[in-house]
């Protein structure tokens, strides 16, 4: 692989190879341009090749684009087999996602049964695709949300398939141990165009730059969950643990 130092500092530093899923906007490109920034070469992937090969136009270095719809298992299939003409890489981030408030009867059934696709049954054809792309003891990171700590209204589906994921998380942590290192992102609100479809104030809205920024950090640390902000997420997480009889008045008054 080739070599690239870090800026600021007398040691050497090896540049990575990161397959990046959903890498066309929002935290996806932002983190693109932070991993481009500091020498590493990226897969981008997302479904939509043309503002994937835009982005890789702007990025320093070079890197390539393979298109990729989670949703869809030939998709991940071929991408497999054009990783497999790149060489291993150091880590695998996934980021896709979608998200479609509401209240429950006015969900669309078919939109609902694409999230569930997506966000969950992606997630984890992302994450066998992995075991296959990746070096030994490299790095998958597989997205949840802070919307998976507990169930919050208008965000049925959405909620549900990121508590999916944070359980995968925890279970490939376990199964994958000693063969490569399974993270959980869990993000707060992150001004992006899912979170734009929201009616309600966001707390601790960060801007896609600073959500970048927490998971690389977080993901060169130890710690299996990246989680941020932690003046959302630290709440969010004491909610998880209450008993019923006291979370639910206390998520009333929070949507309040």
């Amino acid at each position: 692989m080739p070599e690239g130092r870090r800026s600021g500092g007398p040691n050497p530093r090896r540049s990575e190879r990161i397959w990046l899923i959903g890498a066309s906007e929002g935290i996806g490109e932002a983190l693109a341009r932070a991993y481009a920034a500091r020498g590493d070469s990226l897969i981008l992937s997302a479904r939509t090749e043309a503002r994937l090969s835009a982005l890789a136009d702007t990025l320093p270095g070079q890197h390539d684009v393979i298109p990729l719809d989670i949703g869809d298992d030939q998709s991940i299939a071929q991408a497999q087999l054009a990783l497999r003409s790149i060489g291993p890489v150091d880590r695998v981030i996934n980021m896709a996602a979608l998200y479609d408030p509401g209240q429950v009867e006015e969900l669309d059934l078919q939109r609902a049964a694409d999230i569930v696709r997506v966000n969950l049954v992606g997630t984890l054809m992302v994450a066998r695709a992995a075991v296959s792309v990746l070096r030994p003891e490299g790095q998958l990171a597989l997205c949840g949300s802070v919307a998976g700590y507990f169930g919050l209204p208008q965000g049925q589906i959405y909620s549900a398939t990121k508590a999916g994921v944070t359980n995968l998380a925890e279970s490939l942590r376990i199964e994958l141990s000693g063969r490569f290192d399974v993270r959980l992102l869990s993000p707060g609100f992150v001004d992006t165009r899912l979170t734009q479809k929201n009616a309600f104030a966001m707390p601790g809205l960060m801007t896609p730059e600073g959500a970048a920024q927490a998971i690389v950090r977080g993901l060169d640390r130890r710690p299996f969950e990246v989680h941020f902000p932690r003046r959302l997420t630290l709440p969010l997480k004491l909610l998880r643990i209450l008993p019923y009889a006291l979370a639910f008045p206390l998520t009333r008054r929070l949507l309040r």
